[in-house]
């Protein structure tokens, strides 16, 4: 159990029959009146995020979030293969479960499977992946003093902007959580 008082960000709890994560908290302690706690909350779940107060004293069991390193094996249709590389367990997550965590990965890549008492809610992407760039506009020399940026298409299918000296059949990094370019690799 956790009480209200003991908060920090990460933390996840059972609410409600709910599982939250602590994305940020604040503890007032108005003038007048009674200390309290405000919360922001992200729905682990569904990944909704709701504002709450709670009084220090409050208390709500810890939820305990299983992440399982596994390798993305392959997809069928609507299906997405991983595998425990440690007991070689394999499992088939539908679409609905991916979202588009897998819109950098490569089959054959190590990603973090999480799960909540066996049901699994997300799949985290490596931070950074190296891509080789199937398709892209030509670039021109002397117009990069801008910054400017152009799209490209990754091995994966996914989409990038970057730089106008980037080729097609380039090497880039992306960072996963923004889907931005990095550097050439």
């Amino acid at each position: 159990m956790i009480s209200a008082g003991d908060f920090r960000n990460g933390v996840t709890l059972e609410i409600e029959g709910n599982v939250y994560q602590i994305m940020e908290f604040q503890h007032v302690k108005p003038g007048k009146g009674a200390a309290f706690v405000r919360t922001k909350l992200k729905n682990i779940i569904n990944g909704g995020v709701v504002e709450k107060t709670f009084r220090p004293t409050e208390k709500f069991p810890a939820a305990r979030i299983d992440r399982v390193e596994m390798q993305y094996l392959y997809n069928d249709g609507d299906l997405y293969n991983f595998m425990n590389t440690e007991n070689y367990d394999q499992i088939a997550l539908n679409k609905d479960d991916i979202g588009d965590s897998l819109k950098f990965v490569k089959e054959n890549e190590m990603v973090k499977v999480c799960s909540y008492n066996g049901n699994v809610f997300a799949v985290e992407p490596p931070l950074f992946v190296e891509l080789e760039i199937t398709d892209t506009e030509p670039g021109f020399k002397g117009d990069t003093a801008t910054g400017a940026t152009k799209p490209a298409t990754v091995e994966t299918g996914a989409v990038v902007y970057v730089p106008l000296f980037v080729e097609q059949g380039d090497k880039i990094k992306i960072d996963t959580r923004t889907g931005e370019y990095l550097s050439r690799v």
